[in-house]
């Protein structure tokens, strides 16, 4: 059963040596709240109220976002190493973060545990922060009392996969935010400078270079239909939006369709592959038999190819197929990485072997990301010459030709 969420409250009182008391203290109920102060010693006109709403400090708080959770795993891992007691360990990671949302998620998962439940079950009451691997592997670490242990493991793992997400996601949208910046420079140009020069033509007579003429012509086409033309930008993009989000087969659509790209399918295959690998390694290392944790590894690669080709694999290795010869049946793994699994296997150190496989692909994708920008730069030059260098030359070619006539 779910821990009641504690909710911050303000007190006013007199302690016993006579001097006034007031501050902030959290607790389940007024009354959970008084018993606390009491025993502080704060008990005669003792009021306790809770803290209004603080729409400021809403607006600008921050989202709890993946490298605090690394940062969190961390934290515990290196408290309850050094011997401090868990509930304490929640209160010293909560105390040395600024973010009010990483503190209350941290006091709710403390206030669950001190309630006499699980840290795993804890964790599970917030889905949006703690996937089922991070859950199930805490889980397995408070089983077999190790969970300072698989803890350490947790923060690495999610570590290594938010750096990896962070180049990927780096290698992408540089190039789209170029092309986004090229379309409303564009957009100006011809909305607000091109009319300019075409009042100037206008006054020279003879007949406009073709480039020019036709520039012209998607000027006033712009300038007639800006509004609506923006307006259906954005109907397309809160609609690509919503069916991103609430369409699986559009989901699904545009995972498979991101590993056929050009230059960045193979990016995105191998960083499918590096998380894996890695995720499996992990479940692995904590002791999670191989049929349970392919749930897990199949959630983590991000890809609808490798979850449905994880469920397949799932089924293959509980009829007996060892893993190396369901990945190769798979079609979706390359040799090397099917051949250090079997090695694996075989030596019994499949943890190891799937952590340098993980490490290969990492490295693969680190390199990929360095090589891509490098190659992007020259396209994306070439793109924008042609783009704003052929709307600025498309307005000064008739001037070329009146100073080569003259």
């Amino acid at each position: 059963m779910p821990a009641k969420e504690e909710v911050i409250y303000v007190y006013t009182g007199i302690d016993k040596n006579g001097k006034n008391r007031k501050g902030e203290e959290t607790g389940k109920s007024e009354a959970a709240v008084k018993k606390i102060l009491r025993g502080k010693g704060i008990t005669k006109e003792l009021k306790v109220k809770p803290k209004p709403y603080d729409w400021m400090a809403a607006l600008n708080s921050k989202p709890v976002e993946p490298k605090d959770i690394a940062l969190f795993a961390r934290q515990m891992a290196t408290m309850m190493t050094s011997g401090v007691a868990l509930l304490d360990s929640f209160d010293l990671v909560a105390g040395g973060h600024e973010n009010p949302n990483f503190v209350k998620l941290v006091k709710s998962i403390k206030a669950y545990v001190e309630a006499g439940g699980t840290m795993a079950d804890g964790l599970r009451e917030h889905p949006e922060h703690f996937d089922a691997l991070f859950c199930n592997l805490v889980e397995a670490g408070e089983m077999a009392g190790i969970l300072e242990s698989l803890l350490t493991k947790l923060a690495d793992y999610k570590e290594k996969s938010e750096s990896m997400k962070k180049k990927i996601k780096g290698a992408l949208s540089y190039p789209i935010s170029i092309m986004v910046i090229a379309g409303i420079v564009s957009a100006i140009l011809l909305i607000y400078v091109v009319p300019v020069f075409a009042e100037m033509f206008s006054s020279f007579g003879g007949e406009l270079p073709g480039l020019t003429q036709m520039v012209m012509d998607m000027s006033d086409y712009m300038v007639a239909n800006w509004m609506p033309i923006l307006g259906v930008i954005i109907a397309l993009k809160i609609t690509f939006k919503q069916a991103k989000q609430r369409s699986v087969a559009f989901q699904n659509f545009l995972q498979r369709l991101s590993l056929k790209l050009p230059l960045f399918g193979e990016l995105l295959t191998k960083s499918a592959i590096a998380r894996w690998t890695r995720t499996l390694a992990t479940m692995f290392a904590a002791g999670t038999p191989l049929v349970e944790a392919m749930n897990s590894v199949a959630g983590a690669s991000g890809n609808i190819v490798y979850y449905e080709a994880t469920m397949q694999i799932k089924a293959d290795v509980s009829t007996g197929i060892t893993l190396a010869e369901s990945m190769r049946d798979s079609g979706v793994f390359p040799n090397m990485c099917v051949q250090m699994t079997q090695i694996g296997e075989e030596s019994g150190d499949i943890d190891k072997m799937l952590n340098k496989v993980a490490d290969y692909y990492e490295e693969e994708v680190d390199n990929l990301v360095d090589s891509l920008a490098s190659m992007m730069e020259p396209m994306i030059m070439a793109f924008l010459g042609v783009v704003v260098g052929g709307l600025v030359l498309a307005m000064y070619l008739p001037i070329f030709t009146m100073g080569g006539q003259m």
